[in-house]
């Protein structure tokens, strides 16, 4: 089932909210694995059939006819998020040309539907539950923030920098190695312009920023 309207999309989130994982897998007749240690992207594959996102592993939007990006939020109990968030991989060649306004990043950004989930270990993955939806696009000023970010971290990219990126760049984006493991190599810029293996990198949203985007939700 696609999802048709955005309106349509917000009424199917809000209609799982309260919900635990359990319920909800129930319901679609999904079996819940023990816990998250094989199987890291479960839940967002729960939440994505539950609302018909037709992405799948694609690089477009989610919900690409709507344009907007599906995020989960796994939360402690003070409600403050316990991860950052990806957002996608960093183009480490052939990235002449990119400006902000043209990149993977902002579109990924433009749009996002957050779904807050209990994300705590001591809750069984069955019984955690899942949180109201909050349907958000970048106020001015924090497109300003993304976009200091980003164009900072592509700097380090296009110059040969990569051997002196680190996750402290950056206010509230940073770059950090993304790969099953060290093992995933791909192709990047070196010091004197030469390509060079190195580890894929990814754009991820610090913790602080996706908690000022609850907080403004929540309205303190």
């Amino acid at each position: 089932m696609i999802t048709q309207t955005l309106t349509q999309l917000l009424v199917q989130a809000q209609s799982i909210a309260g919900l635990t994982f359990g319920e909800l897998a129930d319901t679609l007749g999904i079996p819940v694995p023990p816990d998250l240690k094989r199987d890291k992207g479960w839940v967002g594959m729960l939440l994505e059939t539950a609302l018909g996102a037709t992405a799948g592993s694609k690089a477009e939007q989610d919900f690409a006819h709507l344009g907007v990006e599906l995020k989960t939020l796994p939360i402690n109990e003070q409600g403050f998020p316990l991860e950052t968030t990806f957002v996608s991989l960093a183009p480490l060649i052939q990235n002449s040309g990119v400006q902000w306004e043209n990149s993977h990043v902002r579109h990924k950004l433009s749009c996002v539907l957050w779904i807050p989930i209990e994300g705590s270990r001591h809750i069984a993955l069955r019984d955690r539950h899942i949180g109201a939806p909050i349907l958000w696009q970048p106020t001015p000023e924090q497109e300003r923030q993304l976009k200091q970010d980003w164009e900072e971290l592509m700097d380090y990219i296009t110059l040969g920098r990569l051997h002196e990126i680190t996750a402290r760049i950056g206010e509230v984006m940073q770059l950090r190695p993304k790969g099953a493991n060290s093992k995933a190599i791909t192709k990047g810029i070196g010091k004197y312009g030469e390509v060079v293996d190195t580890l894929p990198l990814g754009f991820y949203l610090r913790k602080e920023f996706t908690a000022g985007i609850l907080r403004d939700f929540l309205g303190y």
